[in-house]
């Protein structure tokens, strides 16, 4: 092994650190999801109010991403990191303890409040960490450990749910919070990026933009299409959306470098983040529900008839980084999205009849080696389409697309799911909401042939050396 591929043991704490922040972050995702039917029996909660106990989250998480950021380049990553975790954690606790609907979602808004601080900034301390001829494979290890925990969630929000109950799937982030804070200030090195002003009027109307389209598409059902309410909600997103842009386009230093969408492998890797994610996320929301509704598994039971689907994460997520450095990412991230479209899809016809679980083992691995492929593929291809000084902005960048694409996604199964008669019709519902996430995919698949060829690290490491970003796009 030549001195370029060894690990350094700093390096290994960043990777480790950083991974232990993400995965905290991403299981909380979708940890409720096999805990949604006890909630709603708990807490006497609604199809929308279960979708808001999800969106919250992301919703938040997507919102503030660049603004966390832009706070981190500025006061110094690691310090910011550390102060992420600590108040994911004590939000966590908000969550446990919380006794109805809109406690819990306040309480997960601010869970996502932390989780925007501590994925970009773990992100950009994993980038500042790594050269370019490594940093796929660095990135391979963490997606597959983010991967993993968001698929992972439903079984093990199921495992402590049925053991003990829905609130200790929040309680178990305070031990390991206060376990990582001092770790992290004490090994991982400070790195700073250029020093950016806050763009607190771009974060405000990127907040009402995705707030008024969202909170359309999930009313949309309850209060009807053509309703004032839904309508204005959409009217106000579009305009807000036009109002960021336009913002951003002439602000001194925007929370989003416009600039950057110039590069093709970043615009297209991004986009086909927001597509994957917007796919897996409804999928999650659904699948561990289904389990329940039509095999009448307990909680622990949904989570592991999943396990088809997370397991590829294991051996698929660390190949796929390795072959990215090789191969480069659009052929991993087409097929990977053409492999989730075709369990999506299968799994949508199996369920239009009769079926039996075994039926659906062989199409929930087809559905996890898709993910697992393109997961750690698209975020090399944006991260790795900038110069290395912009890592922690295109990670921030690429990361709130994610997550927007999560809340999008889930908005719209939701809103499949309801006009087909909602839990009273539940199978009717699933199966036209799969049918949508292997919509989602195929659409990903095609952003991603958008992403070009750069095969090697040889060109990677070119790209790395550029300087500025006009050079670049």
């Amino acid at each position: 092994m030549s001195s370029k591929e060894r690990t350094t043991v700093e390096q290994r704490w960043v990777l480790g650190l950083t991974s232990i922040g993400s995965l905290m972050v991403a299981l909380d995702v979708l940890v409720v999801a096999a805990a949604l039917t006890t909630i709603r029996q708990d807490l006497d909660a609604s199809i929308e109010q279960l979708e808001w106990t999800v969106n919250a989250y992301s919703l938040s998480f997507a919102v503030l991403l660049m603004t966390a950021a832009a706070i981190g380049d500025r006061w110094g990553r690691r310090r910011t990191f550390a102060g992420g975790l600590a108040l994911f954690s004590i939000a966590s606790v908000a969550c446990a303890l919380a006794t109805s609907v809109p406690w819990l979602i306040v309480a997960r808004t601010f869970q996502g409040i932390g989780a925007a601080v501590v994925m970009p900034l773990a992100m950009g301390l994993l980038g500042a960490a790594f050269p370019p001829e490594r940093r796929g494979w660095a990135i391979g290890i963490f997606s597959g450990l983010t991967g993993l925990a968001v698929l992972g969630g439903p079984m093990i929000g199921g495992a402590v749910t049925e053991g003990l109950a829905w609130q200790w799937i929040f309680w178990i982030n305070l031990p390991v919070g206060a376990l990582a804070i001092p770790l992290v200030l004490r090994k991982i090195p400070e790195s700073w990026g250029a020093a950016r002003r806050v763009d607190l009027r771009g974060g405000v109307l990127i907040t009402l933009a995705v707030l008024g389209i969202v909170w359309g598409v999930v009313r949309g059902e309850v209060a009807g299409w053509a309703s004032l309410e839904v309508i204005g909600s959409f009217v106000l997103g579009a305009l807000m959306l036009l109002a960021f842009l336009a913002w951003e386009r002439r602000a001194p230093q925007p929370m989003v470098p416009l600039s950057y969408f110039r590069s093709r492998a970043f615009s297209a890797g991004s986009a086909a983040g927001f597509f994957l994610t917007a796919a897996l996320y409804g999928a999650v929301f659904f699948l561990a529900q289904f389990m329940q509704a039509a095999f009448g598994s307990g909680p622990l039971k949904a989570g592991l008839q999943l396990l088809p689907w997370t397991a590829t994460l294991f051996l698929v997520a660390p190949l796929a980084g390795r072959l990215v450095d090789r191969i480069g990412e659009r052929p991993l991230v087409v097929t990977g999205l053409a492999l989730q479209a075709v369990g999506m899809f299968w799994i949508s016809q199996l369920t239009n009849g009769s079926v039996h679980y075994s039926g659906l083992v062989l199409p929930l691995i087809v559905a996890g080696c898709g993910v697992s492929m393109a997961m750690p593929a698209t975020q090399s291809a944006t991260v790795g389409a900038l110069p290395r000084e912009a890592v922690g902005i295109a990670s921030g960048v690429y990361i709130m697309m994610r997550q927007l694409g999560g809340v999008v996604g889930v908005a719209v199964l939701a809103a499949v799911f309801a006009s087909a008669g909602g839990y009273e019709s539940f199978t009717t519902g699933f199966t036209r909401a799969l049918a949508v996430c292997g919509v989602l995919s195929l659409l990903g698949a095609l952003t991603g042939l958008g992403i070009v060829v750069r095969p090697g690290p040889s060109s990677r490491t070119l790209v790395a050396r550029q300087e500025p970003v006009e050079e670049l796009v």
